[in-house]
């Protein structure tokens, strides 16, 4: 701090600057009155503290202070004075001196007045502080919020000028009024039940979305923050309220959701457009809008309005939700369900016109009513109501049973994680029979997983839900990782290995393939690729050109589950395979179903015009090899002839 010091008799300015400066980083040393006022003047932007002696010629000390108040009424001022000045003391007070010191001075008698003083400083300082970071906080918040202060009772006392812009009245038509004058009558009487009982009871902030109604009746949505402003025992003194317009970004969802939080118990009806992927296809962007807003408008009348719905939500997409207060609505579900046949023969009956387009909807519904996942419910009933074929779904409840199934995928998706990092991750190999030598000249490579309480599951237990998640590919690399390793156990017999379309869709994956056959080139006319047909090729030129590539390096391909699924002749042919897969579900009922024993024998005929190896998958007992071996398939696959192993 910086002190102004003055003293005219030199002795006594000496020794005291030398003990100031134990205490100040710069002092400023005058010898008289005059010379102080001067030295103020100049210096007073970094003065911090002035301590003067009061007997001085020229100008004594009362004066100089009187001079100097003027200039800074709120400077710090300590007086230093001798036993025999106490006459001054009267005037010292009522010119408002922060401080005194009595010569001799002496080190303890400066710090504790000091630290009195400089006391004194900092809480004027922060109180200075303060008070200019509180107006510019007033007004910044003053431009940017919507402010209104209530008395404890609710009564308004000051509005803001946003307030007045927003809200339509004048200050003169909202002082003294609460702010029922505003409220929108969609608003529930609940939520504000639960702000009075925040902010009155509980003393707390409140925050939420109030949806107001301007004086010429439009409706605006303020994000609202009530805070009680409370007195030294904790009494309520009143509230100010912070608002800010968001009804250009409310959208209808939101709005919704608003809704059904403020009223935890809803009945909520959502209504998709059936096949409104066919309509998006149909027309353009802007007509698929139109008529759904145009559809949107009318749905109010075309609902039996048996319970006073007051608005249509419109969720896009063609989804638009109905919501009411369950006290409004104490209807049974089968009431509800009946309501709703009404509806959709309204629907039915209804056409929308827009400019030249006349379109006749056709649309699914779901209800729910409840306090949990509302909404996750209902939308859940959608997805039902399209997979089932239904028109009205019954929908609480429904995502406890999705939320049971993501457990259940969570469960899955750490257990297969696990087995990857600790390699419980294996391939099991089943062996199959030519069966003219009844000699085994190839296996199949079979995934395996390995759970921590040492079960051995099959793909059933895990591979689907790998697919949905990262791990999918790296359990595929592990098994062909383990498949060629496997090559060198078994020197005369071939491995066969599952691929999907959509792995080979899969750069990384097929580069990984062509990289294993880089690197057992020597090896490679013994592995077979067992394909899996599908309906969703996104890219069969893809295909077709893998296939091509391992098939120049020796590798064969075998078109697996033949005869079921998506088989059709003129494309498979096109995957140039070397081998066909009979499928286990046609085989295995072949000795008692004669229409299972064409179908293999058309298939046969269909592999020997075309030159294709035929393998019989789940060949279970003697007799079933006996009719395969008759019809002429070469190769038998089956716990007949040995269950899949570990090598």
């Amino acid at each position: 701090m910086t002190l102004l010091y003055i003293e005219d008799n030199a002795q006594d300015r000496e020794t005291a600057t030398n003990l100031f400066s134990e205490f100040f980083s710069k002092i400023i040393v005058g010898v008289d009155g005059e010379n102080g006022v001067h030295l103020y003047e100049r210096y007073h932007e970094t003065i911090d503290l002035v301590i003067t002696n009061i007997t001085m010629p020229r100008m004594n000390g009362i004066k100089m202070i009187q001079s100097i108040r003027k200039l800074n009424p709120e400077v710090a001022i300590i007086v230093l004075s001798s036993q025999d000045e106490a006459h001054y003391l009267t005037q010292t007070i009522e010119i408002g001196v922060d401080g005194y010191l009595l010569k001799p001075l002496h080190t303890v008698q400066l710090t504790q007045t000091l630290n009195s003083v400089l006391e004194k400083l900092h809480l004027r300082y922060e109180n200075k502080k303060n008070s200019l970071l509180l107006k510019q906080y007033e007004n910044i918040t003053n431009v940017s919020s919507i402010i209104s202060k209530t008395d404890p009772k609710g009564v308004i006392t000051f509005v803001n000028d946003k307030f007045c812009q927003i809200s339509g009245y004048t200050k003169e038509e909202l002082l003294g009024k609460s702010h029922n004058v505003i409220r929108h009558p969609d608003m529930p009487k609940a939520a504000f039940r639960d702000l009075w009982k925040t902010i009155k009871d509980e003393k707390k902030t409140w925050q939420g979305i109030v949806k107001n109604r301007a004086k010429n009746g439009d409706t605006y949505y303020v994000k609202t923050t009530v805070q009680p402003i409370l007195n030294p025992e904790g009494e309520v003194e009143e509230y100010i309220s912070l608002r800010h317009d968001i009804t250009a970004i409310m959208s209808d969802k939101k709005q919704l959701f608003d809704f059904l939080e403020a009223n935890r118990l809803s009945v909520l009806i959502l209504v998709q457009i059936e096949d409104y992927p066919i309509l998006e296809k149909f027309y353009d962007r802007a007509s698929v809008g139109k008529i759904e807003d145009t559809f949107g408008r009318v749905m109010l009348y075309l609902m039996p309005n048996r319970w006073g719905f007051q608005r249509v939500y419109n969720l896009e997409n063609g989804l638009y939700a109905f919501a009411i207060d369950r006290r409004s609505c104490r209807a049974k579900k089968e009431e509800i369900h009946e309501v709703l046949e009404q509806f959709l023969l309204n629907v039915k009956e209804h056409i929308v016109k827009i400019d030249s387009i006349e379109y006749d909807i056709s649309v699914i519904c779901s209800f729910t009513y409840g306090i949990f996942k509302v909404f996750e419910d209902a939308k859940i009933g959608i997805d039902h109501a399209i997979q089932s074929k239904q028109s009205i779904v019954y929908a609480d409840g429904l995502s406890g049973i999705e939320y049971d199934n993501a457990l259940k995928n969570i469960e899955t998706i750490h257990m297969i994680k696990t087995a990857i990092d600790t390699g419980k991750i294996i391939s099991y190999f089943q062996p199959i029979i030519n069966n003219v030598t009844q000699k085994i000249e190839k296996y199949e490579s079979l995934v395996r997983l390995i759970t921590e309480d040492g079960q051995l599951l099959t793909p059933a237990y895990f591979l689907e839900t790998a697919k949905k998640g990262r791990y999918y590919t790296k359990i595929t690399k592990i098994v062909l990782d383990n498949s060629f390793a496997a090559l060198y156990k078994i020197p005369e017999a071939s491995i066969s290995i599952n691929l999907s379309m959509h792995d080979i869709e899969r750069e990384e994956i097929t580069q990984y393939i062509l990289a294993l056959l880089r690197q057992h080139h020597t090896e490679a006319p013994r592995i077979i690729f067992e394909l899996l047909e599908s309906e969703d090729i996104k890219d069969f030129l893809m295909i077709k050109k893998f296939i091509q590539t391992v098939k120049a390096q020796g590798v064969k391909i075998a078109i697996d589950d033949f005869g079921t699924g998506y088989s059709n002749f003129e494309r498979l042919l096109s995957y140039e395979p070397d081998i066909l897969k009979i499928d286990g579900s046609i085989i295995k009922n072949i000795q008692h179903n004669e229409l299972n024993q064409h179908i293999v024998e058309t298939m046969v005929l269909f592999a020997k015009k075309q030159h294709l190896t035929t393998v019989a998958e789940f060949v279970e007992n003697e007799a079933i090899y006996e009719i395969v071996r008759e019809m002429g398939i070469d190769y038998s696959q089956g716990y007949y002839f040995g269950r899949p192993e570990m090598f």
